[in-house]
């Protein structure tokens, strides 16, 4: 009878306690606020990544380089392809990882949110955070 008691409070306990939902899928092709480049997110290993998968403005002759990265070895990379959030892994409603801007050459804790048709997408250095709304592609 107490075996049967404590499987009752056990079950009661888990009955009561909300589930956490897993965020929204961020998998797929999402356009950049500025409208220059098709960023796709994917599954890598048990996370989710982000590639440069298509650029929407003329690139230089030769491909766009990672020029502005800090790290001099670097800045002879092709863009195109350039995995640039890592380790997004989910966190209440969003993803959280790690990203590289190319633009600035920065590296940004990230936090990504679907809504609907749309991506915020927050980057933060530090304290100092910025947040973009990118679209579906």
């Amino acid at each position: 009878m107490k075996q049967i008691m404590i499987v009752a409070a056990a079950a009661c306990t888990a009955l009561a306690m909300p589930a956490a939902a897993a965020p929204a899928s961020i998998a797929g092709k999402w356009k950049t606020d500025d409208g220059k480049s098709i960023i796709s997110f994917y599954e890598c290993g048990k996370a989710m990544c982000g590639k440069i998968d298509r650029f929407l403005v003329a690139e230089p002759a030769g491909g766009a380089r990672d020029t502005e990265n800090p790290k001099a070895s670097l800045r002879d990379r092709k863009l195109l392809g350039l995995r640039i959030f890592w380790n997004l892994t989910p966190d209440g409603s969003s993803y959280e990882g790690k990203g590289y801007s190319p633009q600035d050459g920065r590296y940004f804790n990230a936090d990504i949110k679907r809504v609907g048709n749309q991506l915020k997408v927050k980057g933060c250095v530090l304290i100092i955070c910025r947040t973009v709304t990118w679209s579906k592609a």
